[in-house]
């Protein structure tokens, strides 16, 4: 049975994962904390950017991703339209069928969405989170959030010993960095940047920037409710003024773009 991704709803500020059988995220970090820091590490750009793409391989093998004739992915497609890149970053768009609240973007613009979400978000909603998301690509927080982990994380040792070229990574390093791409912690200043460049993408693609308001106003509601907690809320909005700040923010920023909000 195929390892399986540690649960994003218990994650705080972890990143990549495996699923159970179960479709729960549970891996376990094989390498010690004590290989991280060592001495210091430099890394190229075309060297992340394999990483990257080596992680979200490998994510994708050990995830259930929703085939082409699944509800899930038709609709993500039919919401997606038209949105092909980011800042010069092609995107490309997946759900993963597991029962945790979350919704991810990678440096390399995948971008992966999970059914759990799609099941309590509208429309509207959806494709305000993806824009947020997004916003964390096309600011490149997701790009420094990796590479930290890289020169830090228990990957960092295979990759200083590969001297120069791209380390061979072993599965448990695999979903080390996993966790760094599906539950990176933003700062409160990060995640208002990818507020407003998430925002700016939505309208430049036609798209209906109130969702992000609405689903902000979504998961305060679920955060305000004794026993709902995720780490995806957590994650975004490290306090409820904030959270309500963001929101107060977001709408006046559309109000004067004279956009409609949806019924």
């Amino acid at each position: 049975m195929k390892k399986s991704l540690l649960a994003a709803l218990a994650i705080v500020s972890s990143s990549l994962c495996p699923l159970t059988s179960n479709a729960q995220f549970n891996i376990g970090k094989a390498v010690s904390s004590a290989a991280k820091g060592v001495k210091a590490l430099t890394i190229t750009d075309e060297q992340m950017a394999a990483y990257a793409k080596e992680s979200v391989d490998w994510m994708d093998n050990n995830n259930k991703v929703s085939d082409a004739n699944s509800e899930y992915t038709k609709r993500l497609n039919r919401l997606t339209k038209g949105l092909t890149e980011a800042d010069g970053i092609p995107l490309n768009f997946k759900v993963y069928e597991v029962i945790d609240v979350n919704a991810f973007a990678c440096p390399d613009g995948s971008v992966r969405v999970f059914s759990s979400l799609m099941d309590i978000m509208s429309d509207d909603e959806l494709l305000g989170i993806i824009g947020h998301e997004i916003g964390h690509v096309a600011k490149r927080h997701s790009k420094k959030a990796f590479k930290q982990e890289l020169l830090t994380g228990a990957a960092r040792d295979a990759i200083a010993s590969a001297g120069g070229v791209a380390a061979t990574m072993s599965e448990s390093q695999l979903g080390d960095l996993g966790e760094a791409l599906s539950g990176a912690k933003y700062s409160q200043k990060q995640e208002k940047e990818a507020d407003d460049a998430g925002y700016d993408f939505l309208k430049a693609n036609g798209k209906n920037p109130w969702g992000m308001v609405m689903a902000f106003e979504k998961f305060l509601e679920m955060e305000e409710k004794a026993g709902n907690k995720s780490s995806y809320i957590d994650r975004m909005f490290s306090s409820h003024p904030d959270t309500v700040e963001r929101i107060k923010r977001m709408t006046k920023r559309a109000e004067k773009d004279g956009i409609a909000r949806p019924e």
